[in-house]
């Protein structure tokens, strides 16, 4: 095992109505920043100088009647909000920049994220270029650091990138078709409130989708060379085999709470730090997934249902007994099936029999797409060095897993 720093700051409130709370939770975190700030005394005088920025995708939150409640509690708080809506799937760097220019025209110094991971990562971003002089983009390329960001709050209604308790913000460039991660402890949210009520009424593929973003997380960390990681294997087995049951479940009972439950509870574990505690982790297969999302639009999780099975036949006899561990305690492969080699990709075979069963595209010619990319794809995502820990990528390995997955 190795040392390691576990730091997660993020409140989670859990449960049925707690989005109700969302203006309380807000005046929580800023109260005693804005008296200290305004010298101010008098009880909820400090309200009249917190400007909220509301940060949105579609119309859905609207339908479902979530976006009524949320209002309803910042107006009980007397707050003052502004609107910014129209996210989209893999958010981009523009609206990013949008939101920038929103909050520093009305002063605005607290981001409430209603809505998925895109949202969530779109409102990180906005929160450290506020206060910074360049451009947003000199973040995720490594130009720049922030010294500062707005606070965040966030309520949570897709399961599956796990932003709401973890340092990562995931944006697009528009231009260069570049889709890069930030991390900091800076764009931690200070609460995120979890319904499970709020998911009922997601669609099937993007539940799906969910599910893979979801395992891919646990995958980039529970695929190691690190030895003697047992309780963290375990953990992450324990992840993987909730969302492997419950996904049927919910997309068989959309609005069983339980099961809904266990899936919204086990993307966040996913993804807050916890999982990877002692592991180098790996990371190489959502880098090759990004470019899928930044060329031709794919859904993040389907990039990921299309490229780990190809990855995982690639890298498989890097570490057999990993993948053989895998294939017994989260697949119940026979441990006395075959072979360690049979044994292992009988796990893999289970898993991508799993991802097809529920909807997901399980390789690149279900969405026509061909080959002829592939060597620019390797070209960009090696700027930054080689790929990944599990095994090192270079150009010819990113090339290989994308052909396994044509």
């Amino acid at each position: 095992m190795e040392n390691f720093t576990f730091h997660n700051t993020t409140k989670i409130i859990f449960g049925r109505k707690t989005e109700e709370t969302v203006g309380k939770e807000i005046a929580e975190v800023l109260k005693e920043k804005v008296l200290k700030q305004k010298g101010e005394e008098k009880d909820k005088a400090y309200n009249k100088y917190i400007k909220i920025l509301l940060h949105y995708g579609g119309d859905t939150i609207k339908k479902i009647g979530l976006y009524d409640r949320v209002v309803k509690s910042l107006k009980d708080e007397e707050f003052e909000f502004h609107e910014l809506s129209g996210v989209k799937p893999n958010p981009v760097a523009g609206k990013v920049r949008e939101g920038i220019k929103l909050c520093r025209d009305k002063n605005i110094n607290f981001i409430l994220a209603v809505g998925g991971g895109s949202v969530i990562d779109s409102a990180k971003a906005i929160a450290i270029g506020v206060n910074y002089s360049g451009d947003i983009w000199d973040f995720f390329s490594g130009k720049a650091k922030p010294q500062t960001a707005l606070d965040i709050g966030v309520i949570l209604t897709v399961p599956a990138a796990g932003s709401e308790s973890s340092v990562v913000s995931v944006i697009t460039d528009e231009k260069t078709q570049i889709k890069k991660g930030f991390h900091s402890h800076l764009i931690l949210p200070k609460f995120s409130i979890l319904n499970p009520e709020l998911t009922f009424t997601i669609l099937p593929f993007q539940t799906a989708c969910g599910a893979a973003d979801t395992l891919a997380h646990i995958f980039e960390r529970y695929f190691t060379q690190t030895k003697n990681t047992d309780l963290t294997d375990r953990l992450c087995e324990a992840a993987m085999k909730t969302v492997i049951e419950n996904t049927p479940v919910v997309l068989n009972k959309p609005e069983d709470y339980d099961a809904r439950a266990e899936m919204m509870w086990a993307s966040t574990i996913a993804h807050n730090g916890i999982l990877g505690t002692g592991r180098i982790e790996d990371w190489a297969s959502h880098k090759l997934g990004h470019e899928l999302s930044a060329i031709y639009g794919v859904v993040h999780g389907a990039a990921l249902s299309i490229i780990f099975p190809a990855w995982m036949k690639y890298v498989y006899k890097f570490n057999l007994r990993k993948f053989v561990q895998f294939a017994a305690r989260v697949w119940g492969v026979d441990p006395f099936f075959s072979s360690e080699d049979d044994i292992a990709l009988e796990g893999i075979n289970r898993f991508k029999k799993f991802l097809k069963e529920i909807g997901l595209p399980t390789s690149l010619g279900e969405l026509n797409i061909g080959s002829d990319k592939f060597e620019e794809m390797a070209e960009k995502e090696l700027q930054w060095g080689l790929l990944g820990n599990f095994k090192k990528l270079n150009k010819e390995d990113i090339i290989a897993i994308y052909k396994l997955a044509l």
